[in-house]
């Protein structure tokens, strides 16, 4: 699911908003920036969990980042302060170069959750449509042909959600997600629960929206997609223990592969 934004008529896609009541919402100007994601010493604590400890992460502008850690680790946490849905209590946090909340307001940033957040009893179609009305999507006819040939299921645009597989479910999330053309996608572990030939698919999708200059940041705590992205960083506790391409952090750890390493970093940092 992207984050419902309704935005105004005149408002240009991928400005910032100017808002005098928003506290975390700078001048209206183009969002531009070399990197996509910018956190620094970035904590967060639920009572007495603390979910992110100092988190440091920086995430290119048009990469395929992955965040990989067990659950539990702090990687929706992360997301979500990303998605402007948490705020961190300390820290410095940028998206494009703007607060969370003002990336949001400005439609750039689509967010699809690990749990398919559709109305089963609604269509494809009738979905994608409520969901390009929130973002404020214009021409949302043609969006929704294009996203839905992006994720081959144009030939269901009119079953109901609740008749669809788990599988198709997820790409229908992912469909409602690109509706509005973000320029960085954070996906919560969006392929779980789905078979190994859907995961290939997602993953030629991710590679081609990243081709397309699209961000996108993949959590997971499968290691064998690990080598899909560009580069990775390894999270555990909320804190970032490495970073840098599978084969770095490999040879890093002086491991024979991606989850001999991650133990041995997690030990190191222990």
């Amino acid at each position: 699911m992207s984050i419902p934004v309704r935005l105004s008529a005149h408002q240009p896609r991928g400005r910032i908003p100017d808002d005098p009541n928003a506290r975390d919402v700078p001048p209206c100007r183009s969002l531009v920036a070399s990197l996509a994601v910018e956190a620094r010493e970035v904590r967060k604590r639920f009572g007495p969990v603390t979910a992110l400890d100092g988190l440091t992460v920086t995430i290119n502008a048009g990469e395929i980042y992955g965040l990989l850690g067990p659950n539990g680790s702090g990687k929706t946490t992360f997301i979500r302060t990303l998605a402007g849905l948490v705020r961190p209590d300390s820290g410095a946090l940028t998206v494009l170069g703007a607060s969370p909340r003002a990336a949001v307001a400005a439609g750039v940033i689509g967010y699809m959750t690990q749990t398919a957040a559709l109305y089963g009893e609604l269509s494809v179609d009738e979905n994608l449509r409520f969901f390009a009305a929130l973002e404020g999507v214009r021409e949302a006819d043609a969006r929704i042909i294009e996203a839905l040939r992006q994720v081959d299921l144009l030939d269901r645009r009119a079953s109901a959600v609740n008749t669809l597989s788990g599988g198709m479910r997820s790409r229908v999330s992912l469909a409602a997600t690109l509706l509005h053309q973000p320029r960085l996608l954070l996906l919560d572990e969006p392929t779980v629960g789905i078979d190994p030939s859907l995961r290939r698919e997602f993953w030629e999708h991710f590679r081609s929206l990243a081709s397309a200059g699209v961000t996108l940041l993949v959590s997971s705590h499968v290691m064998d997609e690990a080598t899909r992205c560009d580069r990775l960083g390894l999270i555990r506790a909320g804190r970032l223990l490495a970073e840098g391409t599978s084969d770095e952090l490999v040879a890093r750890a002086g491991a024979q592969d991606l989850e001999a390493a991650f133990i041995a970093l997690s030990a190191a940092a222990a």
